[in-house]
């Protein structure tokens, strides 16, 4: 049986139709998840992200602890910022991507995916054992509320009272919201301006209210994986797997080989050098490649694999990400995806596809 968010009685007033997400009943959408999509790119969104996993790692040695069991170097992250990382397997494959905060000298919050949070909560634990830290998870005592788009400033600025101009990304401050103790963190997963606010499952209610009535539009999970995909953002379990590194997602400045030993250096230093590469792909027309469409080359032969697809909302043309070999990954590179059995036309184009305005 899916978990309920702390917000789900919210939702369902809201006339929100559900999915389950990783053992979780989450709002796919409230009504139209082109409107949702168009709010955060013109005004704001508001997220229930509670399926989220946050991970406390507390303690003298909680930065080399860090350190070891993570690709990148969190003891040079300064208290009040953040980082994104990764939590790779002996193997160099990936287990998770995370958002990691340092609240204080001695006190970190990890976040992870919901589909991989019990993972993500094992391997810390393993690796932090020959330290003095201490690994708690803590998921069940947060709920996580996340307002994104252009006027998303505004909003937590009049909910919250705080001063944002100092707050910047990938940083995080206590705040109040509606009155209650908060976590205010400013990252987002939409590629707008946005805001994170950690509260208590108690205090959910009343701080998306409040966000709500100054302007924030309810917005689900659907619209959610259209926004981060024209932002060229990965999604786990698409982009990034237990089968693939950091280096053949793109993402290999995340892995930080200066520092002393840490999990899966010695694959990761062996399969740097990749022929896969991870692109854009732009097609015509109405009709999008989706996940696990086939590529194909000049010769109709299978090439690559799409790993997300849609007609972008925003663009208005079809859009997708797909490994292809590194020899077929320079912008302007003609190839096809099978759509149904119809070859569809499609432009190697860099990433993002989309980026807000300055």
């Amino acid at each position: 049986m899916s978990t309920p968010s702390p917000l789900h009685e919210v939702h369902q007033s809201l006339g929100a139709s559900f999915t389950d997400f990783a053992g979780w009943s989450m709002p796919l959408r409230y009504g139209s998840e082109l409107a949702e999509h168009k709010a955060v790119r013109t005004a704001s969104g508001l997220f229930d992200l509670s399926h989220m996993g946050e991970i406390a790692v507390t303690g003298p040695q909680a930065a080399a602890a860090l350190d070891f069991a993570l690709v990148g170097t969190l003891s040079k992250v300064k208290p009040g910022r953040a980082r994104y990382t990764m939590l790779c397997a002996e193997d160099g494959g990936v287990l998770d991507d995370l958002v990691v905060y340092r609240l204080a000298d001695e006190e970190y919050m990890v976040v992870a995916n919901a589909s991989n949070a019990a993972t993500v909560v094992a391997a810390l634990t393993e690796r932090a054992a020959d330290f003095d830290a201490t690994v708690t998870d803590r998921s069940a005592e947060y709920a996580l509320i996340a307002v994104q788009g252009p006027t998303s400033a505004e909003i937590v600025a009049a909910v919250t009272g705080a001063t944002l101009d100092g707050l910047k990304y990938y940083a995080s401050m206590p705040a109040t919201a509606a009155g209650h103790d908060v976590l205010l963190a400013r990252t987002g997963y939409t590629g707008e301006d946005g805001f994170e606010i950690y509260a208590t499952a108690a205090q959910a209610p009343e701080i998306w209210a409040a966000c709500a009535e100054r302007g924030a539009t309810p917005a689900g999970l659907a619209c959610r994986d259209t926004l981060r995909l024209e932002a060229g953002m990965p999604l786990y379990g698409n982009e990034l797997t237990a089968e693939l590194t950091p280096f053949d997602a793109g993402l290999g400045r995340v892995v930080k080989f200066e520092k002393p030993e840490f999990v899966g250096r010695a694959a990761l230093e062996r399969r740097q050098e990749t022929d896969r590469a991870l692109v854009g792909l732009r097609g015509e027309g109405r009709r999008a490649p989706r996940h696990g469409y086939s590529v194909l080359d000049a010769d109709s032969a299978q090439v690559g694999t799409v790993t997300s697809g849609a007609l972008s909302p925003t663009l208005g043309h079809p859009i997708a990400m797909a490994y292809v070999p590194a020899a077929l990954s320079a912008p302007g590179t003609a190839l096809t995806v099978d759509i149904r059995g119809a070859k569809a036309p499609v432009e190697v184009v860099a990433l993002p596809f989309y980026q807000r305005p300055a």
